[in-house]
């Protein structure tokens, strides 16, 4: 049984060395002699787009309804579950609110988006389709 051992034991040894001895230079090694000649096309402008100027100092908050009246609404981030913002309204968003509480409001879990005011947390327009009435 050792004789067995030992033969393949050599045995291995010997295909190491030939492998090593065997295997030519790894071509990859070698620098690129030729120069690689690329050309580029310019792209095709067909219209050039102009985005449309934001109003300053107002954010954007997107989220379902928490709670909504007609003096402030409050928010749960899109995302963040923990992330609840209420934001109070100004004169023009708490008339266009009077309406859709009239006719039945913002639900428990509507999505809507708001723009508010960095400085005061003041609401100055509410995107989003109340569900029906209850």
């Amino acid at each position: 049984m050792k004789r067995v051992f030992a033969i393949a034991a050599i045995c291995a040894l010997g295909l190491t060395v030939l492998g090593t001895i065997g295997v030519s230079r790894a071509a990859a090694q070698d620098p690129i002699l030729t120069p690689i000649i690329v050309s580029e096309a310019a792209p095709i402008v067909i219209q050039a787009l102009t985005p449309k100027p934001k109003p300053t100092g107002v954010l954007k908050f997107e989220g379902t309804i928490v709670n909504a009246n007609i003096a402030q609404v409050t928010v749960r981030a899109k995302g963040n579950d923990m992330g609840i913002l209420t934001f109070a309204l100004n004169q023009e968003v708490s008339a266009k609110m009077q309406k859709i509480v009239d006719n039945g409001g913002y639900q428990y879990g509507d999505k809507v988006t708001v723009y508010y005011d960095a400085a005061s947390h003041t609401a100055v327009k509410i995107k989003g389709k109340p569900s029906r009435p209850l």
